[in-house]
C-alpha cells in the first residue's frame, strides 16, 4: 500500500462524518516525506460537537485499518468549528495507536498556515486564525523549558531511537524559529545541528537512519548507551543557553 492509497481509503472513510476539511502538516506537506519512516500528520475539522457517538466512529475507523501497512504512522487530530481558534486546547487526537487529546501547537498551526497540504475541503487560512510571531516564540521557548529541558535528564528514555531523533531535531528547529522567524524542516534542521555544535556521529547516525537508502544495519550493542550520554550531554546545556537567551 502506498501513501496516497493509505490516504485515499481514510478520506473515504471519514467521509460520512462530513468533515468541513482535512489537512495534512508535517512532513507530508513540507515536503520532507519518506515513506515507510515518517508519519502522517493529519488535522481533520468536523462539524461537531463530537459526541460519544462521534468518538465511537472515530475509534472504530481507525482500529479497523490497524492491519493495512502505513496504518500505523497515520496519526490525526479532530477539531470543530467551536475549538480550533484555542491553541491551548487539547482536541481528541488518534496517534500511535490509541485515543488521546493533545492540542493543536502554535508550531502546527503556522505550519499548517504557511505550507498545509489541503486534502480535502476548505484551506487551514479560511479556518484557522493567524499565529502572531510572539505567540510562536512563547510556546517554542516553553517547550524546549518545561518539556525537553526535564527529560534530558531521565536517561532511560535517550537510549531510545525517538528521543534521539525528536530531541535533537526539535531544538534546532526551536534555535531556527526564534533566531529568524521561520520554521524548517527535519532535514534541514539535521544540516542546522552541525552548526550548532552537535555531536558529529550522533548526527550522521540520525541521518543514516531516516534517510539511508537502503536502511543501515542495526548499531552495535553499546552505541544506544553512549549515544545516549552523547546526546544527553550536549543538548542540556543547549537548551539552558537558548531558554536564557530567548526566555
Amino acid at each position: 500500500m502506498t501513501t496516497a492509497s493509505l490516504l485515499d481509503g481514510f478520506l473515504h472513510a471519514l467521509l460520512p462524518l462530513r468533515p468541513r476539511a482535512v489537512w495534512a502538516h508535517g512532513s507530508l506537506a513540507g515536503g520532507d516525506y519518506q515513506e515507510g519512516r515518517s508519519d502522517l500528520d493529519l488535522i481533520a475539522v468536523l462539524p461537531g460537537p463530537l459526541t460519544l457517538g462521534t468518538v465511537r466512529r472515530l475509534v472504530a475507523l481507525h482500529r479497523g485499518r490497524r492491519g493495512e501497512p502505513l496504518a500505523a504512522k497515520l496519526h490525526c487530530s479532530y477539531l470543530t468549528p467551536a475549538t480550533l481558534h484555542d491553541a491551548d486546547r487539547s482536541h481528541l487526537t488518534w496517534a500511535h495507536e490509541r485515543v488521546m487529546r493533545r492540542p493543536v501547537t502554535p508550531v502546527t498551526r503556522r505550519e499548517l498556515l504557511a505550507f498545509g497540504r489541503v486534502l480535502y475541503g476548505e484551506a487551514p487560512v479560511a479556518l484557522l486564525p493567524p499565529v502572531p510571531d510572539g505567540q510562536l516564540a512563547d510556546f517554542v521557548v516553553r517547550d524546549q523549558r518545561d518539556y525537553w529541558r526535564p527529560a534530558v535528564d531521565k536517561a532511560r528514555l535517550w537510549r531510545q531511537d525517538i528521543w534521539v531523533d525528536l530531541g535533537l531535531l526539535t531544538f534546532a528547529r526551536a534555535t531556527v524559529t526564534l533566531r529568524e522567524g521561520r520554521l524548517i524542516s527535519k532535514r534541514e534542521a539535521l544540516a542546522e545541528l552541525a552548526a550548532l555544535g552537535a555531536p558529529a556521529e550522533v548526527v550522521e547516525d540520525v541521518t543514516r537512519r531516516r534517510y539511508a537508502v537502503p536502511a543501515p544495519a542495526p548499531a552495535p550493542a553499546d552505541w544506544p548507551a553512549r549515544r545516549a550520554g552523547l546526546t544527553r550531554a550536549y543538548l542540556g546545556p543547549a537548551i539552558d543557553a537558548l531558554v536564557t537567551t530567548y526566555g
